[in-house]
Protein backbone atom coordinates (compact mmCIF):
# COMPACT_ATOMS: atom_id res chain seq x y z
CA UNK A 1 0.00 0.00 0.00
CA UNK A 2 2.68 2.65 0.95
CA UNK A 3 4.79 1.71 -2.07
CA UNK A 4 1.57 2.10 -4.17
CA UNK A 5 1.22 5.49 -2.63
CA UNK A 6 5.29 6.47 -3.37
CA UNK A 7 4.61 5.11 -6.63
CA UNK A 8 1.50 7.82 -7.18
CA UNK A 9 3.32 10.59 -5.87
CA UNK A 10 6.15 10.14 -7.44
CA UNK A 11 4.15 9.83 -10.84
CA UNK A 12 2.65 13.56 -10.45
CA UNK A 13 6.27 14.88 -9.80
CA UNK A 14 7.89 16.76 -12.57
CA UNK A 15 10.81 14.40 -12.40
CA UNK A 16 13.58 17.02 -13.55
CA UNK A 17 15.60 15.54 -10.60
CA UNK A 18 16.98 19.23 -9.36
CA UNK A 19 16.68 18.45 -5.79
CA UNK A 20 15.44 21.75 -4.70
CA UNK A 21 13.15 19.81 -2.49
CA UNK A 22 15.59 18.99 -0.36
CA UNK A 23 15.99 15.11 -1.58
CA UNK A 24 18.39 13.55 -3.89
CA UNK A 25 15.70 12.62 -6.29
CA UNK A 26 11.90 12.87 -7.16
CA UNK A 27 11.31 9.47 -5.76
CA UNK A 28 13.15 10.37 -2.16
CA UNK A 29 11.28 13.23 -2.04
CA UNK A 30 7.80 11.32 -2.73
CA UNK A 31 8.83 9.09 -0.32
CA UNK A 32 9.75 11.76 2.40
CA UNK A 33 5.65 12.91 1.51
CA UNK A 34 4.61 9.41 2.45
CA UNK A 35 6.68 9.32 5.37
CA UNK A 36 5.49 12.73 6.78
CA UNK A 37 8.86 14.06 7.06
CA UNK A 38 8.59 16.36 3.78
CA UNK A 39 5.49 18.91 3.22
CA UNK A 40 3.59 18.27 0.07
CA UNK A 41 4.90 22.28 -0.82
CA UNK A 42 8.49 21.52 -1.52
CA UNK A 43 8.83 20.93 -5.31
CA UNK A 44 9.42 24.46 -7.15
CA UNK A 45 8.96 22.84 -11.04
CA UNK A 46 5.87 21.13 -10.27
CA UNK A 47 4.02 24.89 -9.77
CA UNK A 48 0.98 25.27 -7.89
CA UNK A 49 -0.34 22.49 -9.66
CA UNK A 50 1.50 20.17 -8.28
CA UNK A 51 0.81 21.07 -4.99
CA UNK A 52 -2.88 20.56 -5.42
CA UNK A 53 -2.19 17.26 -6.89
CA UNK A 54 -0.11 16.12 -3.26
CA UNK A 55 -2.94 17.88 -1.17
CA UNK A 56 -5.60 15.68 -2.80
CA UNK A 57 -3.49 12.56 -2.90
CA UNK A 58 -2.30 12.63 1.12
CA UNK A 59 -5.76 14.53 1.55
CA UNK A 60 -4.17 17.52 2.90
CA UNK A 61 -4.85 21.37 2.77
CA UNK A 62 -3.12 23.27 0.26
CA UNK A 63 -0.11 25.07 0.90
CA UNK A 64 2.16 27.83 -0.38
CA UNK A 65 5.09 26.77 -2.02
CA UNK A 66 7.74 27.06 0.70
CA UNK A 67 9.93 29.73 -0.28
CA UNK A 68 12.90 28.03 1.24
CA UNK A 69 12.83 25.45 -1.79
CA UNK A 70 13.04 28.03 -4.19
CA UNK A 71 10.23 30.31 -6.37
CA UNK A 72 7.88 29.03 -8.99
CA UNK A 73 9.48 30.21 -12.06
CA UNK A 74 8.56 29.92 -15.82
CA UNK A 75 10.84 26.35 -17.31
CA UNK A 76 14.43 27.56 -17.97
CA UNK A 77 16.76 24.99 -20.01
CA UNK A 78 20.47 25.78 -19.85
CA UNK A 79 22.58 26.52 -22.77
CA UNK A 80 26.64 26.54 -22.80
CA UNK A 81 28.59 29.17 -23.98
CA UNK A 82 31.13 27.26 -26.38
CA UNK A 83 33.75 29.90 -26.97
CA UNK A 84 34.10 29.89 -23.26
CA UNK A 85 33.77 26.08 -22.14
CA UNK A 86 37.33 24.74 -21.23
CA UNK A 87 35.61 20.50 -22.11
CA UNK A 88 36.26 20.25 -17.84
CA UNK A 89 33.27 17.43 -18.03
CA UNK A 90 32.08 18.76 -14.64
CA UNK A 91 28.76 19.61 -15.87
CA UNK A 92 28.84 16.29 -17.15
CA UNK A 93 28.86 14.64 -14.16
CA UNK A 94 26.84 17.40 -12.67
CA UNK A 95 24.30 16.31 -14.86
CA UNK A 96 21.39 14.24 -13.34
CA UNK A 97 19.22 13.40 -16.65
CA UNK A 98 22.60 12.92 -19.23
CA UNK A 99 21.70 15.98 -21.05
CA UNK A 100 25.11 17.54 -21.89
CA UNK A 101 27.50 15.70 -23.78
CA UNK A 102 30.79 16.15 -24.69
CA UNK A 103 34.50 15.18 -23.88
CA UNK A 104 37.57 15.69 -21.81
CA UNK A 105 39.18 19.20 -22.97
CA UNK A 106 36.93 19.38 -25.88
CA UNK A 107 33.31 21.43 -26.48
CA UNK A 108 30.55 20.72 -24.47
CA UNK A 109 26.86 21.26 -25.57
CA UNK A 110 23.49 20.73 -24.15
CA UNK A 111 20.73 18.66 -25.54
CA UNK A 112 17.83 20.98 -25.75
CA UNK A 113 14.90 18.71 -25.56
CA UNK A 114 16.45 16.65 -22.93
CA UNK A 115 17.48 18.99 -20.70
CA UNK A 116 15.22 18.99 -17.70
CA UNK A 117 16.06 22.81 -16.11
CA UNK A 118 17.60 21.32 -12.77
CA UNK A 119 20.46 24.17 -13.43
CA UNK A 120 22.79 21.52 -11.28
CA UNK A 121 25.24 22.10 -13.77
CA UNK A 122 25.62 26.01 -13.18
CA UNK A 123 27.34 26.21 -10.01
CA UNK A 124 29.79 23.18 -11.13
CA UNK A 125 31.18 25.01 -13.90
CA UNK A 126 34.59 26.45 -12.70
CA UNK A 127 34.37 29.13 -15.79
CA UNK A 128 30.65 30.57 -15.66
CA UNK A 129 29.95 29.39 -19.34
CA UNK A 130 26.34 27.89 -18.94
CA UNK A 131 22.96 29.85 -18.41
CA UNK A 132 19.86 29.78 -18.43
CA UNK A 133 17.15 30.33 -21.07
CA UNK A 134 14.10 29.91 -21.30
CA UNK A 135 12.24 26.36 -22.61
CA UNK A 136 10.70 26.83 -25.99
CA UNK A 137 9.04 23.82 -25.66
CA UNK A 138 6.76 22.50 -23.14
CA UNK A 139 7.44 19.98 -20.61
CA UNK A 140 5.12 17.14 -21.86
CA UNK A 141 5.16 13.51 -19.96
CA UNK A 142 7.16 12.34 -22.87
CA UNK A 143 10.47 14.75 -21.60
CA UNK A 144 9.48 14.34 -18.17
CA UNK A 145 10.13 10.52 -18.27
CA UNK A 146 12.28 10.41 -20.82
CA UNK A 147 14.12 12.54 -18.05
CA UNK A 148 13.38 9.87 -14.91
CA UNK A 149 14.56 6.71 -17.69
CA UNK A 150 17.70 8.80 -17.88
CA UNK A 151 18.35 9.48 -14.44
CA UNK A 152 17.60 5.78 -13.51
CA UNK A 153 20.01 4.82 -16.08
CA UNK A 154 22.89 7.15 -14.51
CA UNK A 155 22.41 5.61 -11.31
CA UNK A 156 22.57 2.48 -12.33
CA UNK A 157 25.81 2.88 -14.25
CA UNK A 158 27.36 4.51 -10.71
CA UNK A 159 26.00 1.56 -8.60
CA UNK A 160 27.92 -0.91 -10.59
CA UNK A 161 31.07 1.41 -11.00
CA UNK A 162 30.24 1.64 -6.89
CA UNK A 163 30.73 -2.49 -6.74
CA UNK A 164 33.41 -2.86 -9.39
CA UNK A 165 35.31 -0.24 -7.64
CA UNK A 166 34.99 -1.83 -4.14
CA UNK A 167 35.97 -5.46 -5.72
CA UNK A 168 39.29 -4.13 -6.99
CA UNK A 169 39.87 -2.91 -3.94
CA UNK A 170 39.28 -6.14 -1.79
CA UNK A 171 40.99 -8.48 -4.54
CA UNK A 172 44.19 -5.75 -4.10
CA UNK A 173 43.28 -6.14 -0.32
CA UNK A 174 43.83 -9.78 -0.75
CA UNK A 175 46.80 -9.52 -2.97
CA UNK A 176 48.91 -7.70 -0.61
CA UNK A 177 48.09 -9.70 2.36
CA UNK A 178 49.47 -13.16 0.70
CA UNK A 179 52.38 -10.70 -0.55
CA UNK A 180 53.34 -10.16 3.22
CA UNK A 181 52.11 -13.57 4.26
CA UNK A 182 54.80 -15.19 1.98
CA UNK A 183 57.37 -12.47 1.66
CA UNK A 184 61.03 -13.17 3.31
CA UNK A 185 61.57 -10.97 6.73
CA UNK A 186 63.80 -8.82 4.95
CA UNK A 187 60.72 -7.80 2.83
CA UNK A 188 58.22 -7.80 5.30
CA UNK A 189 60.45 -4.62 6.92
CA UNK A 190 60.64 -3.24 3.37
CA UNK A 191 56.95 -2.77 3.64
CA UNK A 192 55.47 -0.11 6.15
CA UNK A 193 52.54 -0.94 8.22
CA UNK A 194 50.44 1.12 6.58
CA UNK A 195 51.50 -0.13 3.33
CA UNK A 196 47.85 -1.25 2.98
CA UNK A 197 46.26 1.50 3.63
CA UNK A 198 47.82 3.28 1.24
CA UNK A 199 47.70 1.08 -1.50
CA UNK A 200 43.47 0.98 -0.83
CA UNK A 201 43.94 5.45 -0.29
CA UNK A 202 45.09 5.44 -3.70
CA UNK A 203 43.22 2.53 -5.40
CA UNK A 204 39.86 4.74 -4.30
CA UNK A 205 41.59 8.22 -5.10
CA UNK A 206 41.54 6.43 -9.16
CA UNK A 207 38.46 5.09 -8.77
Amino acid sequence: MKKDLIAIIDDVLPQTQCTRCGYPSCNEYAKAVVDNTAEINQCPPGGDEGIIKLAQIMNKPVMALNPENGEIKPRKIVYIDEDVCIGCTLCIKACPVDAIIGANKMMHTVVADECSGCDLCIPACPVDCIHLIDDAKEWTDERKWRARGRFDQIQERRNLEKLAREKRLQEQTELLKKVKQSSSVETKEALPNDFIAQIMARAKSEG
